[in-house]
């Protein structure tokens, strides 16, 4: 009895572990994407009246945000190969400053979901961790009344009572690891969407504007 209940506090302690670290993920990148779309926005507002590079230049310099960060890695390229003699054509300039768009907005997009497969992971694996528990207490207490020949509410309702409630912390766990991932997989869709815009947006600048500062 005594390795029975052991295994099922294991298993709680387990589920409280992961409880912990649900909240922590939760509050972290709640925190994390409140604090880019407010950078984002700030940024995203600057722009409107921008009609030229000129503009977009001077108020990416300070700017802060994930938008900031795409348009300050596709001037960086664009002004490396102003310089670079060798680099003639100019529809290969535009994609390499196209490229390195790209690439800062799969960098951008990789920051933004990392967190959330611990997320999918816990609320995917949580309620069968849980069940576990309920299992392995149930499967003893049978052992029990079975040696001592006794199916007395005092012999079964602890283990049993207890396991239970391993299944139900497991339940309690998931839920909103699974919310939390569903919300936040629709933040990263929007973000992405609009780090997608903006490099477009700033693909057609630098068209307009013949490549020069």
């Amino acid at each position: 009895m005594n390795m029975t209940l052991d295994i099922v506090n294991l298993v709680l302690l387990f589920l409280a572990m992961l409880s912990v670290l649900v909240w922590g993920v939760v509050i972290y990148k709640g925190w994390a994407f409140y604090k880019i779309n407010q950078q984002n926005k700030y940024f995203a507002d600057a722009l409107k009246e921008v009609k030229h590079l000129r503009g977009v230049v001077t108020i990416a310099r300070d700017a802060q945000g994930s938008l900031a960060r795409v348009c300050k890695a596709g001037l960086d390229e664009l002004f490396h190969t102003q310089h670079d003699v060798s680099l003639v054509n100019k529809q290969y300039q535009t994609d390499m400053v196209l490229h390195a768009l790209r690439n800062q907005v799969y960098q951008e997009q990789s920051k933004l979901e990392s967190g959330l497969s611990v997320l999918a992971s816990i609320g995917s694996t949580a309620p069968f961790i849980g069940l576990f528990g309920t299992v392995w207490g149930i499967m003893h207490a049978l052992k029990d009344i079975s040696a001592t020949g006794s199916a007395g509410l005092d012999v079964v309702a602890g283990p049993i009572g207890e396991a239970l409630i391993a299944t139900a912390i497991g339940i309690a766990t998931a839920v909103p690891a699974v919310l939390a991932y569903n919300y936040f997989l629709r933040k990263l869709k929007t973000s992405n969407a609009q780090m997608d815009n903006f490099g477009d947006t700033f693909q057609y600048l630098i068209m307009k504007s013949g490549l020069r500062e």
